[in-house]
């Protein structure tokens, strides 16, 4: 019996595999540095967009912003974001007849602006407008409450009207300003609180003005919450959505402090200088590099709060305890409501005034006292200037 030979194996296979080892080996390290580039460019891709912020602001996606509402409407009608009254002027004239304009804001446009857009003969809805708005869309209607309950968020209005926008609906988030309508109007009420109703439609003719009392229902947040988002499309229904959200005014033509000073001031500017410049040649002294130090202690802030509160007692410096608190107050609620700093006083009270429906006379004497300051008299004076301005800060959340 023969024994067969076993078959040879191939010639190069033992060659191949080392040298596909070999490759790997030197190509790994290359590949997984591109590969790691690569992630962290798609990673660092991701955040360079950059969203607008702002309350009720169409392209924020912030709580407190518009874009999912934006978006949804824009699914089947179109929707022209303006910044200005001239801009939502010319998008209704292309729009042509079936447009709606909604109005955000309305206290950052000049008293002409709105008679202008009212004049248009569109139907309009107005997001808790101000007293002039109110004005010019719709004579008569007035601000007769607010009604902001703890479970509003939760449970929502029942609307309790026969408006089929509101009917369909049903249940929403609706509150804030409550509104009235003067007698012999054609307006219909929904969602009624205390003293009015949260949603006011007036028939004029061919159109209708639609206010409602707060714009929360139109958020990011609250408009999966009810009936917000059946809401606000059955009040935005045409086919063309102008939405109106004007940018804050700026104010031009205002004189620098320079251009205040009288010539002959100003020339009288630069003895002084010199003189300034001589003395500090004469007395200056050569300095060296700075040492860097370590602070003996480290202060609390409160602390801080606490020894000035203490300094103003001592001294009955009851006058610089208002203004303080006052300040505070002015910085942390001017830019809520879009205004900047340089602000006239009597336009930061309108808007005020507008937004919490309070007595303009009394939030002069409250924010920019004339003269005798009655907050100023005592402590409980300042302890009443406290509460009041801590009650307005909370109706301007």
């Amino acid at each position: 019996m023969t024994a067969t030979a076993p078959a040879a194996p191939p010639r190069d296979g033992g060659r191949d595999a080392p040298r596909a080892l070999r490759l790997w080996r030197s190509a790994r390290a290359p590949v997984a540095v591109v590969t790691a580039l690569v992630v962290v460019s798609v990673l660092l891709s991701l955040g360079t967009e950059r969203f607008p912020t702002g309350y009720l602001e169409p392209g924020s996606v912030s709580p407190d912003g518009t874009r999912a509402l934006v978006e949804v409407l824009g699914e089947d009608r179109d929707v022209d974001v303006v910044r200005s009254s001239s801009a939502a002027v010319e998008a209704l004239g292309r729009a042509g007849g079936d447009a709606v304009l909604v109005v955000f804001l309305d206290h950052r446009l000049l008293p002409s602006e709105l008679e202008e857009l009212a004049a248009l003969d569109t139907d309009t809805v107005l997001v808790q407008p101000s007293v002039a708005s109110l004005a010019a869309f719709a004579p008569g209607v007035e601000v007769t409450g607010r009604e902001v309950p703890d479970n509003i968020l939760e449970y929502g209005f029942s609307p309790e009207c026969g408006l089929p926008a509101a009917e369909a609906a049903g249940n929403a988030t609706v509150g804030g300003e409550l509104y009235s309508a003067p007698a012999g109007a054609d307006a219909t009420g929904c969602y009624p609180g205390g003293s009015g109703d949260a949603l006011l439609r007036v028939e004029d003719g061919g159109t209708a003005t639609t206010v409602l009392g707060t714009g929360t229902p139109l958020t990011n947040t609250a408009l999966d919450t009810g009936g917000n988002a059946a809401l606000a499309m059955n009040l935005m229904a045409a086919e063309n959505v102008v939405w109106l959200r004007p940018d804050p005014p700026r104010q031009e033509g205002s004189a620098t402090l320079w251009e205040l000073v009288p010539p002959g001031l100003r020339w009288s500017l630069a003895p002084l200088v010199a003189t300034l410049l001589l003395l500090a040649l004469w007395r200056g002294r050569r300095m060296g590099a700075l040492v860097p130090e370590a602070l003996p202690v480290v202060v609390r802030a409160s602390e801080t709060t606490e020894g000035r509160a203490g300094l103003y007692q001592a001294r009955k410096a009851r006058d610089r305890a208002a203004y303080a608190l006052r300040s505070g107050f002015l910085e942390r609620t001017v830019p809520k409501l879009g205004l900047s700093a340089e602000t006239p006083p009597e336009a930061v009270v309108e808007t005020v005034a507008a937004r919490t429906g309070d007595d303009p006379a009394h939030l002069r004497a409250l924010l920019h006292p004339d003269g005798h300051d009655p907050y100023a008299a005592d402590d409980d004076a300042l302890v009443r200037l406290a509460d009041e301005l801590d009650e307005r800060a909370r109706r301007l959340r």
